[in-house]
């Protein structure tokens, strides 16, 4: 009597080919998400604009006394960063926080000939009406 024929690799290992193929892409596709997401926001917190508005905040008296130290900047920017060689343009919203409370830093900049200029530079802490500006 003839042996009937062997079930081929597809039919014997579908049930577990067929999930782990599905959660492989899945995760591969948020990865690939949670990559750009993080690289957009680094290159935001590493542009010019964005260190100099941080340190201005943290060195201030009027921000230290608001929020305390130490003032640290939060992950969550908002806004847009463009240069072309010596030009560009920055406006952001940068959270700041610090043990005493929450603010945002805000700004907005054009670099011309290599150097940013500020035309709003300043913070708002959560709870306060008034703006501290930071522009010499």
């Amino acid at each position: 009597m003839p042996q009937p024929p062997t079930p081929g690799w597809w039919s014997r290992n579908w049930k577990w080919a067929v999930p782990t193929t599905v959660v492989s892409m899945v995760v591969l596709i948020v990865g690939f998400v949670f990559l750009i997401f993080f690289g957009i926001f680094g290159m935001m917190k590493s542009s010019e604009p964005c260190k100099n508005a941080f340190a201005k905040a943290a060195a201030s008296p009027q921000v230290q006394t608001q929020l305390g130290v130490p003032i640290k900047e939060g992950f969550f920017l908002s806004g847009n960063v463009s240069t072309a060689g010596s030009r560009g343009h920055a406006t952001m919203s940068i959270p700041i926080s610090g043990p005493k409370g929450t603010g945002a830093i805000y700004l907005e900049a054009k670099k011309s000939a290599g150097t940013w200029t500020y035309s709003t530079l300043e913070v708002t802490i959560e709870g306060k009406p008034e703006k501290i500006d930071l522009k010499p």
